[in-house]
């Protein structure tokens, strides 16, 4: 039997109702056979705005987990809420969709995960990039042998601005709030496990970055079981929009995925040849990931079908960002 019974059965609860909040509940309730009945956020005048345009209400956590009726939860909310709604929901046999990263303690992720495994519940970590179109593209056309067995892969990947310097404080550092989802990415396109983790950063873009003890720019080089190599370059400034590019190199050949942009329009004249920048900011650069993502959470727990970004692949994601954080300040090559 699914997670949550028959199509036309499947109420669900998002703790929530900031930016990405918004984002997933647009989205589930885009969802056939999907309502949206709850939304719990300690803003009341947020979660009453996201709940009257989903036709939904305002409930508690305390509710939520003892409504049978509700047989997933989607978790939006703030980090440190993460691993407790997990734990949780996974007690009371709901279907979780939760938002990255599971904990930012990677010993706290593990009991977690530990904790989901007993329920037997689903959980869906989300890492959006794996079913970003393109990024998929590049996988499947790897899975039929196009580029023969990868050897390396690099990674850029770019913000525009850095947040605010109070998200920064509580955000656990660039690697886990940032890399994390470059770190997935490394494990997913080289199905390959980190061996040796070395990572390196500054502060180039804001000062007040490392006011509260974090970097803006790093770079990281992981060598895995296989002995195969992985750089990730990342920057918190990229005054031409959110650049997010990855190559794999393989025996025969490469693959790339590159940048969206607004339109494919180029203008060719006497003076230049222009197009469109990149996509200002994640929100519109994973637009179809993000509704992919959960449809596919939905799809899932209908169908039993196994979860594609799991519990497992949270924790693992964080095991790189501790070590590279632990890299970092040590200045050292962390094995793992």
């Amino acid at each position: 039997m699914s997670a949550l019974g028959r199509p036309d059965d499947a109420q669900v609860a998002i703790f929530g109702a900031g930016r990405i909040g918004k984002i997933h509940a647009g989205n589930l309730a885009a969802q056939p056979g999907v309502k949206l009945k709850v939304v719990v956020d300690p803003d009341a005048g947020a979660a009453a705005a996201l709940a009257a345009k989903h036709g939904a209400t305002v409930g508690t956590v305390e509710g939520v987990f003892a409504d049978p009726s509700i047989r997933a939860v989607v978790i939006a909310s703030s980090t440190d809420t993460h691993a407790e709604l997990i734990e949780r929901a996974a007690a009371a046999k709901k279907a979780i969709f939760c938002e990255k990263p599971v904990d930012l303690s990677y010993d706290r992720a593990l009991r977690c995960a530990r904790t989901v495994r007993e329920a037997g519940v689903p959980c869906l970590i989300g890492f959006q990039r794996r079913y970003d179109p393109t990024f998929a593209a590049v996988r499947a056309r790897m899975d039929a042998g196009e580029i023969g067995d990868p050897e390396m892969l690099v990674v850029t990947s770019r913000d525009p601005g850095a947040p605010p310097v109070e998200y920064l404080k509580r955000s656990g550092g660039i690697f886990k709030d940032m890399l994390i989802h470059d770190f997935d990415i490394f494990r997913w396109i080289l199905d390959d496990e980190a061996e040796s983790v070395y990572a390196t950063g500054s502060c180039l873009t804001d000062p007040a970055v490392a006011s509260v003890g974090d970097v803006d720019a790093t770079a990281v080089t992981i060598r895995t079981k296989k002995g195969r190599l992985a750089q990730i370059n990342t920057i918190r400034r990229a005054v031409y929009g959110y650049d997010q590019r990855f190559e794999v190199i393989g025996a025969k050949g490469m693959l790339q995925a590159g940048n969206l942009r607004p339109t494919e329009v180029v203008a060719s004249t006497a003076e230049s040849v222009s197009a469109d920048k990149p996509e200002h900011f994640f929100l519109e650069r994973y637009r179809a990931a993000y509704a992919l993502e959960m449809a596919h959470f939905f799809d899932a727990i209908a169908n039993g079908k196994p979860i594609r970004t799991t519990i497992e692949d949270g924790v693992k994601a964080l095991e790189l960002a501790e070590a590279a954080t632990i890299s970092w300040r040590e200045k050292r090559i962390v094995a793992l």
